[in-house]
């Protein structure tokens, strides 16, 4: 028989550890609810797993999480679901929101004065993708905790 003990959520706490989510009508104090759910949400899962999170990993997670946010925030009306996941050594950020039209990236341009959030999700993150749903869309970034040990600071190869 398995003695793990079981929230009344049905969740046990290594699995309450590794996932949480934020739901909130996009009002203007949700992104700051974001972005300290995602610190809070790394800092458990490097206490309770002794896992590493670096600095930038911390301050990356929080910027990307602002970033998604801040635009389901303006162009979508409603509810906003944030989840934060950690599939091994990633943070995987999935933002769901009721705008239907996935976000593109825009070629860069130095003289374009914002619309820039998605050009730094890009740059800074291991994996992105964006999916419509039946109501919707979800979109999901994914983030090394650990630093490179070559020193790539975004942690891909360069082109």
């Amino acid at each position: 028989m398995d003695s793990t003990p079981v929230g009344k959520d049905g969740t046990t706490p290594e699995r309450r550890a590794t996932q949480t989510t934020l739901a909130r009508d996009g009002d203007s104090t949700v992104i700051a609810q974001a972005r300290h759910l995602a610190a809070g949400f790394l800092t458990r899962v490097q206490s309770e797993h002794g896992l590493p999170v670096s600095r930038r990993a911390m301050d990356l997670t929080q910027l990307v999480v602002s970033e998604l946010v801040t635009n389901a925030r303006k162009y979508a009306p409603g509810l906003v679901l944030l989840d934060l996941r950690f599939p091994g050594g990633l943070v995987e950020i999935v933002v769901w929101d009721s705008y239907p039209v996935v976000p593109i990236v825009r070629a860069a341009d130095a003289g374009r004065v914002g619309q820039h959030g998605l050009e730094i999700v890009m740059a800074v993150a291991q994996g992105f993708e964006g999916q419509r749903e039946p109501v919707g869309k979800r979109i999901t970034a994914r983030l090394a905790l650990a630093d490179d040990p070559d020193g790539d600071i975004s942690g891909r190869p360069p082109q």
